[in-house]
């Protein structure tokens, strides 16, 4: 599955997809990215890295993305009970935007993965998160093998961003949080939440 989609949006600026997190996704952005600058015929000044409905995928192509925004900083941390299960992923030098303004757009169906690489931006400052809050899958699972081809399931630890919110159950609530609409009639509403369909 091709994870990473793009295009130009207008002049300067480039929109830039991803619909799930594998281990080739990082190198695939960054050629994606390579692509719109060359249509643009210069850097761009400004991205929207569209994650919405995105759930999940490999860690490291996670991290890996998050990293290619950032100059420095931490990126996610794992906490658990378990020896080993405390871990932290740090940003390296290299902003691929070098500062050029950053919108990630984020829903319900936002998760784990997409999750980590919003909440990293958010708390570096880097991005403006727009859209609803996210789902909010921040455990990380460990499979114990039992035997006959059996196994076990438990959650081990879980995700937190750089400034130590918990993922899991939380979400990332966007910087500028947009209701759902509906058209109906050839009018746009806004779903009120609460009143139901």
């Amino acid at each position: 599955v091709r994870s990473v989609k793009s295009r130009l949006l207008e002049p300067g600026f480039g929109y830039l997809r991803i619909t799930q997190f594998q281990a080739k996704t990082a190198p695939n952005l960054r050629q994606a990215l390579q692509d719109i600058e060359q249509q643009n015929k210069g850097p761009l000044r400004g991205v929207v890295l569209d994650l919405r409905n995105n759930p999940g995928g490999v860690l490291n192509g996670a991290v890996d993305v998050a990293d290619d925004f950032l100059e420095e900083g931490a990126i996610v941390q794992t906490k658990g009970r378990g020896n080993g299960s405390d871990q932290s992923f740090k940003a390296t030098p290299g902003d691929l935007l070098k500062g050029a303004p950053l919108v990630v757009l984020v829903n319900g169906g936002s998760a784990s993965a997409s999750e980590i690489v919003a909440g990293a931006l958010q708390d570096h400052r880097r991005a403006l998160i727009l859209g609803e809050r996210t789902f909010g899958k921040g455990s990380v699972q460990t499979i114990l093998p039992l035997g006959n081809g059996t196994a076990l399931k438990l959650t081990t630890a879980r995700y937190y961003t750089p400034n130590g919110r918990s993922i899991q159950a939380e979400g990332i609530q966007p910087d500028i949080p947009l209701k759902p609409l509906r058209v109906a009639a050839g009018a746009v509403h806004q779903v009120d939440e609460d009143a139901g369909p």
